[in-house]
């Protein structure tokens, strides 16, 4: 017995106007030997395979049908791989899983400086589960793992400044333009960096999604400068939007600061660490919500 599709991509209106079909994310299928009996286990197995919709649209077929990345992201955000690295001023080299709320990772600021930055919260963590991810690969054979609508830099020609970088989402990025690489990367000493061509970007899908925020709202994965944003397509906008959080973070560690000074709190042996919450982020969700009835479509990821 084979699987036996008789409809999915269609753009000769022979379904509703808003037929999925037109997008190529639906398809109708049914067994090769066309038994009707066999449909209750090919339904499940349709939603075992990934489906996000299975049902009996007439008893002649199964019909099956994905949601949109653009909707995936945003209920998910962008993300990086949870194996992916990030240099810790304290602890060295850290899988993202890792990662953990007031550790200070390295980045990039303003002027072009690394310089290590807190991890306020994260904007989504869930390491079960499943997404898509582009792996983008340069000409020195370094790659970065994330989620199609991540905020990365790039320059679409070799530049001595990453101040001249601008953000793109990873599934706009193309062969060519340019990502701004730490390449010595260790807990004793790091590089000025220096810019890489992508030379090589293929997709993937696998478990585990994790998107940190740091003060300064860029990071550095995989040695490669990236933005901890997404879906917006505005790194000085989305970084405005959570200045209210970074007030929040500033203040408490200010408390903590004076609290362990004034009454010999020490922070470190009686602060127990918290494992992050699971999810989007409530404040992120809600930017987001708002930010689609506001903000011009040309700068939502879709």
């Amino acid at each position: 017995i084979k699987l036996r599709v008789t409809e999915a991509w269609d753009e000769d209106n022979h379904h509703s106007a808003e037929s999925l079909h037109y997008e190529g994310r639906a398809v109708d299928i049914t067994t090769s030997d066309r038994d009707r009996s066999k449909y209750g286990m090919l339904a499940r197995l349709a939603v075992e395979a990934g489906f996000d919709w299975v049902f009996y649209e007439s008893r002649a077929h199964i019909h099956c049908s994905v949601k949109s990345e653009s909707s995936q992201a945003a209920k998910s955000g962008g993300c990086f791989q949870k194996d992916s690295k990030v240099l810790t001023k304290h602890a060295g080299m850290k899988n993202m899983s890792d990662l953990q709320i007031g550790d200070k990772v390295l980045t990039i600021d303003s002027n072009g400086q690394t310089i290590y930055s807190d991890v306020i919260l994260f904007l989504d963590r869930d390491v079960s589960q499943r997404r898509t991810f582009y792996n983008i690969e340069t000409d020195s054979g370094n790659r970065i793992t994330l989620t199609p609508s991540h905020l990365l830099f790039v320059s679409n020609n070799y530049s001595l400044k990453s101040r001249n970088m601008y953000p793109i989402f990873a599934r706009d990025i193309q062969e060519g333009q340019y990502v701004y690489v730490i390449k010595k990367l260790t807990h004793n000493h790091h590089d000025s960096g220096n810019f890489e061509r992508i030379t090589n970007i293929t997709s993937t899908i696998d478990n585990g999604v994790i998107a940190p925020l740091t003060k300064h709202g860029t990071i550095i994965v995989d040695k490669v400068w990236v933005s901890c944003y997404a879906i917006i397509n505005d790194q000085t906008l989305a970084h405005w939007a959570f200045a209210p959080v970074r007030a929040y973070f500033t203040t408490k560690e200010s408390f903590l600061y004076l609290w362990s000074h004034i009454l010999h709190y020490n922070q470190n042996k009686n602060q127990t660490l918290m494992e992050p919450s699971k999810g989007v982020h409530w404040y992120a969700d809600i930017l987001y919500n708002f930010a689609t009835w506001v903000l011009p479509e040309r700068i939502l990821y879709k």
